[in-house]
C-alpha cells in the first residue's frame, strides 16, 4: 500500500510540474529546425506557420536551416536536443523514408521523437520539364526516353520523396531517366530551369511561380484529382500512366522524446490555431497541400502508415539501401 502511494505521489508531482511548466512556456524564443536548404518546400511552409505560431505565443519562432544527408543532419540535431520545447523539427515525408534507405541512422524515428502535429498534407506533385525539352505531354517524355534520348531528372538527394516519385514513374512508364541528385530542393529546381537536367517532380508550392513565369513547363499532376490552381493540367493517370498516383509529401512538427506532454499539447494547439488563419490556409492550399493540425497520437499513426507506404515505394523502385 505504501509503495502504491509513493508511486501515485510521484505521478502527481510529475503531472503538476508538467502543468506548471506549460503555464510559463515559452519564456524565450523557439527554434524550428528545417533539415533542408532555404527556399525549399519545407522552408517555404515552415516560415509563415512558425511566424504565426510565434505571434500567438508572444515569442519569436526562429527557423534554422540545417541541410544535409536527406534531412538526417538536422533531424539528428533535434533528436539530441534538450526535451524542453525550445527545439522543434519541421520535416517532410523524408523523415519516414530514410529508415528504408539508410542502414545506420543516428536516431530512431519512433523512439527518439515525440510527434506534435502534421502541418500540411500534400495532394500531389507537378511533373516539370525545362522549356527547351521538346515535350508537350507526358507521352512525349515517355516517347523521347523510349526513342533513346537520355533524359535526366533532378531531386534534393537520394531517398527523398521526389526521388521515389521519379523512380516510380520510371517503373510505371517503362523508361529509365537518369537521376541527378542535388543538395536541396532549390538547387535541384534551379538545375531544371538552367537546363542542366531535363525533368523534375516538384510540389506546386515552390514551382508555380516558375511555371507562371515560363521558366518551367508543367506536364501533369500526380494527385488523385487535378490541381485546382491548374485545372487544365491532367493527372498522371489521365495522361496515360496507369497505377500512378502520388499524393505528395506531408509536413510535420516533432520535438525530442521526453518533452513534457503539456508542452507537446500546447504546440499542437498553436499550430492548429495558426492553420485556421486565412492567409496561412490559402497559402498552403494554393501550393497543392491541405492544412491539417491533427492530434499528436493521430499524427503518430500517420507516420507509421507513411513509413510502410514509402518502404513499399522503395521496394517497387528497387532503390538499394546505403
Amino acid at each position: 500500500m505504501r509503495k502504491f502511494l509513493s508511486v501515485a505521489a510521484l505521478v502527481f508531482i510529475a503531472l503538476t510540474w508538467s502543468s506548471g511548466y506549460a503555464q510559463t512556456y515559452p519564456s524565450r524564443p523557439i527554434r524550428v529546425v528545417v533539415p533542408f536548404s532555404a527556399g525549399g518546400t519545407a522552408d517555404v511552409i515552415a516560415r509563415p506557420v512558425g511566424y504565426q505560431v510565434g505571434a500567438q505565443l508572444g515569442q519569436s519562432v526562429i527557423v534554422d536551416n540545417r541541410a544535409g544527408a536527406n534531412g538526417i543532419i538536422g533531424t539528428d540535431l533535434v533528436a539530441k536536443a534538450a526535451p524542453d520545447g525550445y527545439t522543434v523539427l519541421h520535416v517532410t515525408g523524408s523523415f519516414a523514408v530514410n529508415p528504408s534507405i539508410y542502414r545506420k541512422l543516428p536516431y530512431d524515428i519512433f523512439k527518439d521523437f515525440a510527434p506534435v502535429t502534421s502541418v500540411a498534407l500534400g495532394t500531389g506533385y507537378l511533373l516539370l520539364v525545362n522549356p527547351a525539352v521538346k515535350a508537350g505531354s507526358v507521352q512525349d517524355i515517355i516517347g523521347l526516353a523510349k526513342r533513346g534520348d537520355q533524359l535526366t531528372y533532378s531531386s534534393p538527394g537520394v531517398g527523398n520523396t521526389l526521388h521515389l516519385t521519379a523512380e516510380l514513374f520510371n517503373v510505371r512508364a517503362g523508361i529509365q531517366m537518369v537521376h541527378v541528385p542535388y543538395k536541396g530542393v532549390a538547387p535541384a529546381m534551379n538545375a531544371v530551369v538552367a537546363g542542366e537536367v531535363n525533368v523534375m517532380f516538384m510540389p506546386a508550392t515552390v514551382a508555380m511561380p516558375l511555371v507562371e513565369a515560363g521558366k518551367l513547363r508543367a506536364l501533369a499532376f500526380t494527385g488523385a484529382a487535378r490541381l485546382p490552381r491548374m485545372p487544365q493540367l491532367p493527372t498522371m493517370t489521365e495522361a496515360g500512366v496507369p497505377n500512378f498516383k502520388v499524393t505528395g509529401t506531408w509536413h510535420g512538427w516533432f520535438v525530442p522524446a521526453k518533452t513534457p506532454p503539456a508542452i507537446v499539447a500546447r504546440l499542437q494547439g498553436e499550430v492548429h490555431k495558426a492553420l485556421q488563419v486565412p492567409k496561412i490556409r490559402d497559402f498552403i492550399i494554393v501550393g497543392g497541400s491541405e492544412p491539417d493540425g491533427r492530434s499528436p497520437e493521430a499524427f503518430r499513426q500517420l507516420v507509421k502508415a507513411e513509413f510502410e507506404r514509402y518502404a513499399e515505394m522503395v521496394r517497387i523502385a528497387n532503390i538499394p539501401m546505403e
